[in-house]
């Protein structure tokens, strides 16, 4: 059996750290989320998969190439225009057999769940799908069952629904899923979803439902990278990678990336991931924070709950104290969210720059010496001391 793989979607809620990759290749203790799927998929005994990719493909084609580091057989198929997850499922139908499975990209799982869906092939239905409870669970798919299996999901629940069982994104399909793709409404933009289908599945026959308990991480807005890294550098033990001074302070719950540096004095706290090549300066503390690769933490600086995305230099005595914030994401706005804040690609902060709770910073801002930023930044900004 294939086993199918969604990766082509962008993660707009994240920008800006998918403005310059898809959404599954955020790095998580420095492994792309995707690259947690592949292994998972793997690891149930799955010798071919089909990535489904769009958005920045060219960043997982050249990363996962041919398969070969997992020893799986890895083929693409393209979706050029995201129209929804349906869409990206219709993409696959000449490279699959009649059965197979279907994962997101963007969601953390063991092998345990794919083993599961994978086994009620032997029930000789058409579809499988895997449930889980997430608390809060309206952001996701939540799902009515009973006795004879799946009633629906609600993809969009309204009103305060006492439902925590969503759909948690691992299927099992036979070929009758493109004819329901086909039968569903499109959206006013053409889109279509693929619970949208499913749910046109349980109206005629029986679609399964595997429940499971395991780990089930998904990166949704920024704040949830820090809580889902925390996760993986906890439950891993961190390889001994880098150069650290005897004089610096590294806890355990940390993952450091080939070629970093730690220098005299500093401190790097629980919950931290250093991508490969980032300078931590001299009495500089990092604490709760994913730092990607090639990143510069000057001497004395705090950063503290903070995502920095590759290439920044946060410089010396600069401090994103970290805490709780209130953040808006397209037009929501979420409170008490633990975010220091969000510094993109290739930005540079000055020397003893404050970064308040809960700002985003765009790609290749430069903020000065002795600033005071807070809020939303777009990208290409430079703001001066008031």
């Amino acid at each position: 059996m294939k086993a199918v793989v969604l990766a082509a979607g962008e993660g707009r809620r994240l920008q800006p750290l998918t403005s310059r990759r898809p959404k599954p290749m955020i790095p998580v203790a420095n492994k792309p989320v995707l690259e947690y799927v592949v292994e998972a998929v793997a690891e149930a005994g799955i010798e071919e998969v089909v990535l489904v990719v769009g958005y920045k493909r060219e960043r997982i084609q050249t990363y996962f190439e041919n398969g070969d580091k997992w020893d799986i057989e890895i083929t693409y198929a393209i979706q050029d225009a995201q129209l929804g997850t349906g869409h990206a499922v219709q993409q696959v139908q000449s490279l699959v057999d009649n059965e197979f499975l279907v994962l997101n990209g963007d969601r953390i799982i063991d092998a345990d769940l794919v083993e599961e869906v994978r086994e009620t092939e032997s029930r000789e239905t058409p579809a499988t799908i895997s449930v889980t409870r997430v608390e809060p669970a309206q952001e996701y798919g939540i799902t009515v069952t009973d006795d004879d299996g799946l009633v629906r999901i609600d993809e969009k629940p309204t009103g305060e629904s006492q439902s925590t069982v969503i759909n948690a994104g691992v299927y099992r399909f036979t070929d009758t899923i493109f004819e329901a793709i086909e039968k569903c409404n499109r959206s006013p933009d053409g889109e279509v979803c693929l619970p949208s289908a499913i749910n046109h599945l349980a109206t005629e026959t029986t679609v399964d439902i595997v429940k499971y308990h395991g780990r089930w991480l998904d990166v949704t807005y920024p704040w949830d990278l820090l809580f889902v890294n925390d996760t993986i550098v906890t439950a891993h033990e961190a390889p001994e990678n880098g150069q650290v001074a005897e004089s610096a302070t590294v806890t355990d719950r940390v993952h450091i990336g080939e070629g970093t540096a730690i220098h005299a004095n500093a401190t790097v706290k629980r919950g931290t991931s250093l991508g490969p090549n980032v300078t931590v300066g001299t009495n500089a503390v990092v604490s709760n924070a994913v730092v990607m690769q090639d990143a510069t933490i000057d001497d004395g600086a705090v950063v503290r709950d903070c995502i920095v995305d590759e290439n920044v230099t946060i410089g010396p005595n600069a401090t994103v104290a970290g805490g709780t914030a209130t953040v808006a994401v397209e037009e929501t706005v979420h409170t008490d969210v633990t975010l220091g804040g969000v510094i993109g690609a290739n930005t540079r902060l000055g020397g003893g720059a404050v970064i308040s709770p809960g700002t985003v910073i765009g790609d290749d801002v430069t903020v000065r010496d002795g600033t005071t930023v807070g809020g939303q930044i777009e990208s290409n900004a430079t703001i001066y001391r008031g």
